[in-house]
């Protein structure tokens, strides 16, 4: 891609697209907002008569801190192509795909207008009773698709050197392995838990623990993940769940995308009242035990791995991811109170006294996932040591 052939959309120019690609007629009149309110990129909302599309467009430095934080334009087709995937794998959880464009960073796919982004409908109150089933669903089975099991080792190697995505792993290996853990000029906290988090870069254990959980995301390739997969990342109703955003997509270890979508439910937890945090509780234990059926289900019914029957090897692997899960899990948590991108989960709590002590907890349980990750083996037993932490 050629930086030259690049020019960044305007509300005129996108919907001047639309009707030069024939999605509209020229002669209808066309309604186009930008709505993006991520770090990375434009979104704009192009309205006509009938239908709608989203047009996103990927800029070349980090919109949350300006043109100084450059970025590769080359997320946008590895996002084009995750989406084009995960639609093949699970399509009734992946928004459709119209038309993308390499050199202007652009992909045009299905409005989900009528679904709410399921971070800002969880602080409202909302529960969207199948969610959980439907992410454990989407997890499991582009996981296990996109994995060496379903693919065999060849196919997996070739599908994985198209999806090398070092700038915005950059981004993940920074941000949550590494700067929480430092006097990192991208931290950003409140002065009120200066104390807790000066207490975070003085933890050589908790130090050793991130670290080993470093080099785990830095060697495996497991699978192709979605590699974003937070509550703002799904688009939900009561009855509909959509994933978005994968352009942090890369091959990575399986544990890592349940991991940041229960951390993020955890963090919904330490918002609500306490009367209000059961059915988040039970979304943690839904998609676990949703992915364990899922996943299950793949590997009795199409495996290349000749081991793939021998006694034991699916419920270690299980297990394992389990583990790996916990302690992505207790980064993400850490990573989302005191680093550059927080949640607005804990954000949003207007007293000042009980968003800190939320964010203490968030904290003190994110540390304790991340050294006790191997002393856990059910979701059970994590919203037990949850509510232990209150």
């Amino acid at each position: 891609m050629t930086m030259s052939s690049y020019e960044s959309l305007t509300t005129e120019s996108a919907v001047s697209l639309v009707k030069k690609l024939g999605l509209f007629a020229q002669s209808e009149s066309l309604s186009c907002q930008e709505i993006g309110d991520g770090n990375l990129n434009y979104v704009f909302h192009i309205i006509g008569k009938e239908k709608s599309v989203i047009v996103k467009q990927a800029l070349p430095y980090a919109k949350v801190v300006g043109e100084s934080w450059p970025l590769t334009l080359e997320r946008a087709d590895i996002e084009n192509r995750a989406l084009r995937l995960q639609g093949k794998y699970a399509p009734d959880y992946t928004p459709k795909v119209y038309y993308s464009d390499k050199d202007l960073a652009i992909t045009i796919m299905e409005d989900l207008s009528h679904l709410e982004i399921a971070r800002t409908g969880l602080i409202n109150g909302e529960d969207y009773p199948l969610i959980a089933e439907h992410t454990g669903e989407f997890i499991a089975r582009t996981l296990y698709s996109t994995s060496d099991f379903a693919m065999g080792p060849q196919e997996k190697k070739k599908l994985q050197n198209t999806f090398c995505n070092p700038e915005l792993c950059d981004i993940t290996e920074g941000l949550v392995f590494t700067d929480p853990f430092f006097d990192a000029d991208t931290n950003d906290f409140e002065e009120g838990l200066r104390s807790d988090v000066e207490k975070i870069w003085q933890d050589t254990a908790l130090k050793l623990h991130a670290a080993q959980l470093k080099r785990l995301f830095l060697t495996s390739g497991d699978a192709l993940l979605h590699g974003d997969l937070h509550t703002g990342s799904i688009f939900a109703s009561a009855r509909e769940t959509k994933v978005i955003d994968p352009e942090f997509a890369f091959y990575g270890p399986f544990g890592f995308d349940i991991a940041h979508f229960t951390a993020n439910l955890f963090m919904n937890a330490l918002s609500r009242p306490e009367s209000r945090r059961e059915p988040v509780y039970a979304h943690i234990a839904t998609v676990w035990d949703v992915f364990n059926r899922e996943f299950t289900r793949l590997w009795k019914e199409d495996n290349k791995e000749a081991f793939a029957r021998t006694e034991g090897y699916l419920k270690w692997l299980l297990a394992d991811i389990f583990e790996q899960a916990t302690g992505f899990m207790g980064l993400e948590m850490i990573r989302r109170t005191i680093g550059l991108a927080h949640v607005k989960d804990l954000d949003g709590i207007a007293d000042t006294e009980t968003r800190l002590e939320a964010k203490r907890r968030s904290l003190s349980i994110g540390a304790r996932f991340v050294k006790e990750r191997r002393q856990f083996s059910t979701a059970d037993e994590l919203v037990e040591a949850f509510k232990e932490g209150l």
